[in-house]
């Protein structure tokens, strides 16, 4: 499946991840309630990541996970200028929002979808809400924070509008070698200027991965979406 509205372009400086595939499992999108939008990380892929659907899975749940070009989203550390990561930053925030578009346009809409990313794909998922406040399913962070060598201030984000009580689960170690814990932090208080519901949970000695309380957490976001 290619980026809605622009096929396989050739540009790819422009949209390097616009012509690459939506994974799929779970409950077939055309029977879901609620879907996950899935951004995997640095090196990985969308296969790799929607594999976490064995663990947080509910009947009636659509997972859908873009593929990063390369299995990567942006060449530079989340914490380098802005402009150093382009295009890759904007084109992946563009397959997320080609993602939610295929959910709604299946008629699971923004408020029953998740969102959810780790580590490069965490940047990416906490970048993309931020940047597109509405209200979401919820958002789901694993090792990541928003974008930039430095953030704008928080009312610079409020000013595009409100999450409106979207619930916004932070996890990351205190020790982990590529996200400092002020940026998961910093991401927090942002979100919650925004409207957010933000649950930030630091672990000690984790180094960078995902744990078992972190499922649990998302597994939560997961069956909470059916409730809704």
């Amino acid at each position: 499946m290619s980026r809605r509205g622009r096929g396989p372009t050739g540009h790819r400086g422009e949209d390097p991840h616009g012509d690459q595939p939506l994974v799929t499992a779970g409950t077939a999108l055309s029977d879901a309630e609620a879907a996950v939008v899935l951004a995997h990380g640095r090196g990985a892929t969308a296969r790799g990541i929607v594999g976490m659907a064995d663990e947080i899975h509910r009947e009636g749940v659509a997972f859908l996970a873009p593929q990063a070009a390369g299995n990567t989203w942006y060449p530079n550390s989340f914490l380098a200028p802005v402009e150093r990561n382009e295009p890759g930053r904007t084109s992946g925030l563009g397959a997320i929002e080609d993602a939610i578009d295929e959910a709604a346009d299946a008629g699971v809409p923004a408020e029953r979808v998740l969102v959810l990313g780790f580590s490069q794909g965490a940047c990416l998922a906490s970048e993309f809400v931020a940047r597109n406040p509405r209200r979401y399913g919820g958002l789901a962070a694993l090792s990541g924070g928003l974008i930039g060598e430095e953030l704008d201030d928080p009312d610079a984000y409020a000013s595009e509008g409100s999450l409106e009580g979207t619930p916004a689960f932070l996890g990351c170690s205190d020790s982990d070698p590529h996200i400092p814990e002020e940026r998961v932090h910093e991401t927090a208080a942002v979100l919650e200027e925004l409207d957010a519901d933000v649950t930030t949970r630091i672990y000690e000695g984790m180094g960078h991965g995902v744990n078992r309380d972190e499922l649990a957490r998302v597994s939560e976001l997961v069956a909470d979406l059916l409730e809704r």
